[in-house]
């Protein structure tokens, strides 16, 4: 029993094309393979060349946005930075006028400026040290 129409297979003009060479065991002509490697050549370079314009506008926007952002976060901290000084010192000016009715006025500007001084101190040493230990780390000579 057949499941198909009659007439419905194909001729064999309809499948008739031109024969490929190479799929009849044939080398193509020199002159061919040699316009398809020009061609194929022409379109990696201009691919590459396309690319390659694209990774530079991508990298220029990229630069221009990173710009942005580290000037407005170096703007914010530097405002923080200023913000945070007014808020020791207003800090200072109330302990010291916490202070002034306990040992004097001078007594009070004494005690804040001093243990400013000793907070300034520490600070001073542990970049002192943190610095040579960067310096062993960088410099000639053995590590600590």
């Amino acid at each position: 029993m057949h499941e198909s129409e009659p007439g419905a297979a194909p001729t064999p003009q309809e499948h008739a094309a031109e024969p490929d060479p190479e799929a009849l065991g044939q080398a193509a002509s020199p002159e061919a393979e040699a316009g398809g490697l020009r061609a194929d050549l022409a379109a990696l370079v201009d691919d590459a060349r396309t690319y390659a314009e694209a990774e530079i506008a991508f990298q220029k926007t990229r630069a221009a946005l990173a710009g942005k952002a580290v000037g407005r976060a170096l703007t914010a901290l530097v405002l923080a930075l200023l913000m945070l000084n007014l808020a020791l010192i207003a800090l200072a000016v109330g302990v010291m006028i916490a202070l002034a009715p306990l040992v004097t006025i001078w007594g009070a500007i004494a005690i804040v400026v001093g243990v400013l001084l000793l907070g300034v101190g520490g600070l001073l040493w542990a970049a002192l040290r943190d610095g040579r230990l960067l310096a062993a780390l960088f410099g000639p000579g053995e590590a600590p």
